[in-house]
């Protein structure tokens, strides 16, 4: 193929120099109809294929391969055949060639076979219509490097989006990511479009149809909104939520964000998404926050109170006080082999028995790690107070709370050297059930400066904190005489001699 540079030169020649065609042929070694065609045109053209090149190992095979080819686009998706499975197909019937020759030749018909796909350019009503998916992105979590999902929901009117990071896509996520998304919109969508997600489709049927899963239509009752399912495979049917995961994966990565927990990595987020709400989207006068704020009005209304976007079963409570839930398990207080039910929220853990809730955790995202609350085992301790120094619960503990603890315990293990200095302790620490630690801390504080190192002396201190103030001092009522026996009435010593004369 002639080089722009060589037609320039052609054209110099002829027009310039004034040379025959005869003339530059010879000299810049060109053909004839190469230079008449760079005299009409400076443009030097694109290269086109005039013949086929010659195939004389994979030529004889060509029809065959052909007919492979029919053949397999009548089957099902996964049982086509591969260029690999054509290749040995050939190789039984003889052919000597190469695989490569033949992966080629199967690319070029699977490529002229696909359809240009057209888009069409949408436009949703106000308040109608809003997409949802799962993205990922990586994060810094506690100094460790992990991906971790992301659920994104599109508003399809006004562009609205939001986004938020779970550990997982179990169905109690993808509630909650809802709910919270419900709350920033500060309504509901009428009709929400998903991939065929496990946590809201049981099975795909014919079409559009659909069998859900039972939790996400009693989720959809609560709120009301139509579900809208894609086609199996056809993720542009839905692309705008799609390029949204993209946007939450550039604000997670640049930076790449550092947190402790997830509540700080939802927190960089959201306001990420309150930021772009003032941009305005290409050909809008309006910006992404006006629009929400008209199709706002024309949404669903929010009910009085979420859905409770947890996931429940039963548990038996094991000889050492633990509930199991996925791979952990976690304490509960006193209730050793009875059946407890078990609520597991995307990031907390409730375990009730009956309708009272027993234990409340943080849910923890590791493997087969025990979640234990001192606090539930101090009833057992008391009972055993030789297994103190031993205890995983206290042990856990004592590696954490404060060190005038130490001091108290020491005093007390002083003042009486047998068990009953543990047991006080104990009963001192008991107090954590019903009043925040740090309010604990400063009453056995004050205890240890008055002396009063004991569990009564404790209490005494934190009686005095939760009532806030000191004791008002008394009423002065100098100057008020008509006051001044109020409250203080004189001893009458006569009533005892006229009980005394009835005697």
């Amino acid at each position: 193929m002639i080089e722009v540079e060589d037609v320039e030169k052609i054209r110099i020649a002829y027009f310039r120099d004034g040379l025959s065609i005869r003339e530059i042929s010879r000299t810049q070694h060109h053909s004839r109809r190469v230079i008449r065609r760079a005299i009409e045109s400076a443009d030097p053209g694109e290269y086109r294929m005039v013949q086929e090149r010659p195939a004389p190992v994979l030529g004889p095979w060509k029809a065959k391969i052909d007919a492979l080819w029919d053949e397999s686009q009548q089957m099902p998706r996964k049982q086509r055949y591969t260029a690999r499975k054509i290749y040995q197909e050939l190789q039984k019937e003889g052919y000597t060639g190469s695989e490569v020759t033949v992966s080629r030749y199967v690319g070029q018909k699977r490529q002229a076979s696909r359809a240009k796909q057209v888009f069409l350019p949408l436009e949703f009503d106000p308040g109608a219509d809003a997409q949802v998916d799962w993205g990922e992105a990586v994060v810094e979590l506690a100094g460790e490097r992990v991906t971790v999902p992301l659920f994104i929901m599109r508003l399809n009117y006004s562009h609205a989006r939001f986004g938020m990071a779970f550990p997982f896509q179990k169905q109690e996520a993808f509630f909650e990511g809802h709910i919270q998304a419900f709350r920033f919109f500060g309504a509901v969508p009428k009709r929400i479009t998903y991939d065929n997600l496990k946590t809201a489709v049981y099975r795909i049927l014919s079409g559009r149809n659909r069998q859900e899963q039972v939790a996400f239509v009693a989720f959809r009752s609560h709120y009301l909104f139509e579900s809208r399912y894609c086609t199996p495979g056809q993720g542009h049917e839905k692309g705008g939520v799609e390029s949204d995961v993209g946007f939450s994966q550039r604000h997670f990565r640049a930076p790449m964000p550092r947190g402790g927990a997830y509540e700080e990595l939802n927190n960089l987020l959201a306001a990420a998404c309150r930021r772009d709400l003032d941009r305005r989207v290409r050909g809008s006068q309006e910006s992404v926050a006006a629009k929400l704020a008209t199709e706002r009005p024309l949404m669903l209304e929010r009910p009085p109170t979420d859905y409770k976007a947890y996931r429940e079963h039963l548990a038996t409570v094991n000889p050492y006080g633990l509930v199991p839930l996925d791979t952990n398990r976690y304490s509960v207080p006193g209730h050793v082999s009875k059946e407890v039910r078990v609520r597991a929220y995307a990031f907390r853990v409730e375990i009730l028995a009956g309708e009272e809730i027993i234990a409340q955790h943080p849910r923890c995202f590791g493997q087969e790690q025990d979640v234990i609350e001192p606090v539930h085992y101090l009833t057992a301790l008391v009972q055993r107070p030789g297994a103190f120094e031993h205890a995983v619960p206290m042990r856990r503990w004592r590696a954490e709370w404060p060190p005038v603890y130490e001091t108290l315990l020491a005093e007390l293990r002083r003042r009486w050297p047998d068990e009953r200095g543990l047991r006080e302790f104990l009963d001192i620490l008991a107090l954590h059930k019903d009043h925040p630690s740090e309010l604990i801390v400063q009453a056995v504080e004050t205890a240890l400066k008055l002396g009063a190192v004991h569990l009564d002396g404790v209490q005494l201190c934190l009686r005095q904190l939760t009532a806030g103030q000191e004791q008002p001092p008394a009423l002065d009522l100098s100057g008020h005489d008509r006051l001044a026996g109020i409250g203080q009435p004189p001893v009458n010593l006569g009533q005892y001699d006229t009980l005394l004369s009835r005697s």
